[in-house]
């Protein structure tokens, strides 16, 4: 009988609990969503039947619906404050930043040092590291890995040269993946990957470790837990792929230490940061710090580039006249630069940049841009102040798909980026790359890379959709990134007369 009434009066408190908990918003006059216990507004993360950023993407529709600038919404009990207001956007990105500059990701330097990577870490910590690796991402730097991604790129054409010649649908996704993955094991590792001869070298397998569903689970606790998951002492990678990248960053610096070696790559750059004799030691960085970089730019390549690029040649399969286009575009800027990709030819392929910037609206990499709130901080031309801890989420969806700013918004079309068009909207209704100084720091690589890929395949094939590729593409439920739920089938047709 105690234990009934034990258990009863627990589950009182808790329900108590709840419902205090999730008055906050109605005490801070903040329009908010109706939540619910235990998970509030948010589906159970452990048990999903569709991707987080998906639920958010409703959410921001059915406040987009009651004419709101702003809301709040809860997960589990922690207050989430979801901005639609562009103005809005703006602030918290660009012009008040120095109360968002969190991202609230987790990481944990001590027991997992791979986590420490720029795109998570906060505060000073990740102010300092992005002032040490800026100067690393500049057009003059990616000019001089610009050769290698095109060594990588005459790989990409003899796979699909074999691919083709079997005479059977083209897993363009996996393709491409390999392409992303040699080009970021030569530019950030300086190694020789050889992907598309060995789809199980240790960069595949453990880039898939990484990206398994298990480890998007552990993802997701240690977003939602953060400080309870650094008591746990939680590691987000796999042990064998956190011990595999580690070895591999170390055994390359040290050599290229030992024997004076050089090459135009990431860890080049790094490694020589690291050396400076002239900067403090706070300047300086240490090996486990480019391990990290090294790491989250892979994850970069494995993934989030690689299914942009699939996306897109996606797109163009169901849309042939706006690959015949780019097509036609290819063939003259070429034309002008000998018939040879240049890294001068590449910034003039501007319909290209229109195919690339529509791609990322409908599937841009992140489902949501999240902040923390990092000091209390007063809503412009209204009496709300958002506490410092909030976490603050932006949905990229949600903006990329309102009718407002994107009319039909499922259909795919490039003319939507033209210079004309961009300019009648507002400069935050694309946030393919995020915004202000956390803006993606590996942009122009992911461009540059991506673009080699377009011109090394359109030149010599056309491509359609194959039937086993599913309609419409789903997208995959545990993932932190966007990803589509299965393969992307093409059928590639050679050119008559290849550019």
């Amino acid at each position: 009988m105690l234990i009934v009434t034990f258990g009863v009066l627990s589950l009182t408190l808790i329900l108590v609990y709840y419902k205090w908990r999730h008055q906050y918003w109605r005490r801070k006059n903040v329009p908010f969503l109706t939540p619910s216990i235990p998970f509030g507004n948010l589906k159970n993360p452990f048990n999903l039947k569709e991707n987080v950023g998906e639920t958010i993407h409703t959410i921001y529709n059915e406040m987009k619906k009651r004419k709101w600038k702003h809301g709040g919404i809860y997960q589990f009990t922690s207050p989430v404050y979801v901005v639609l207001d562009l103005e809005y956007v703006k602030n918290i990105l660009t012009k008040d930043f120095d109360h968002f500059i969190d991202r609230g990701f987790y990481y944990n330097e001590k027991d997992d040092p791979l986590s420490a990577h720029l795109f998570a870490l906060g505060g000073s910590k990740w102010r300092n590291l992005r002032h040490k690796i800026s100067p690393t991402f500049t057009s003059g730097k990616m000019k001089l890995m610009f050769p290698s991604m095109v060594e990588c790129a005459k790989n990409l054409e003899e796979r699909l040269r074999v691919e083709f010649e079997k005479n059977e649908p083209i897993d363009i996704r996996e393709v491409l993946a390999c392409y992303t993955t040699d080009i970021i094991g030569s530019c950030a590792f300086g190694l020789d990957i050889k992907s598309f001869k060995d789809s199980n070298s240790p960069f595949r397998v453990y880039g898939r470790k990484v990206f398994a569903e298990t480890n998007a689970i552990k993802m997701t606790f240690a977003t939602t837990f953060p400080d309870f998951s650094r008591k746990l002492r939680l590691i987000l990678s796999p042990n064998d792929a956190t011990e595999f990248f580690l070895n591999v960053v170390k055994e390359n610096v040290s050599y290229r230490e030992k024997n004076s070696y050089f090459r135009n790559d990431f860890i080049q750059l790094l490694t020589e940061i690291k050396n400076k004799r002239k900067c403090d030691e706070t300047d300086n960085l240490t090996v486990e710090e480019i391990a990290a970089q090294c790491f989250v730019f892979f994850l970069a390549g494995f993934e989030t580039s690689s299914n942009t690029m699939a996306y897109a040649f996606y797109e163009l399969a169901r849309h042939q006249d706006v690959q015949d286009k780019l097509r036609d575009e290819i063939q003259t800027v070429m034309k002008r630069h000998d018939g040879k990709i240049s890294y001068s030819s590449l910034q003039e392929l501007k319909y290209m940049d229109q195919v690339l910037d529509e791609t990322l609206r409908k599937y841009p990499t992140l489902f949501s841009i999240t902040r923390r709130c990092i000091k209390d901080y007063k809503i412009p031309d209204e009496n709300i102040i958002i506490e410092k801890g909030t976490t603050v989420v932006i949905s990229a969806l949600g903006i990329h798909y309102d009718e407002e700013y994107y009319p039909d918004p499922q259909k795919f079309d490039p003319e939507r980026f033209s210079e004309e068009n961009k300019k009648s909207r507002h400069q935050y209704a694309h946030l393919a790359f995020g915004g202000g100084p956390r803006r993606c720091i590996g942009m122009r690589f992911g461009v540059m890379e991506a673009k080699i890929g377009f011109i090394s395949l359109l030149k010599e094939y056309k491509f359609t959709v194959n039937q086993k590729t599913e309609d419409p593409l789903k997208m995959k439920v545990n993932s932190f990134v966007v990803a589509p739920q299965g393969e992307i089938w093409l059928n590639a047709e050679k050119l008559q007369i290849p550019i």
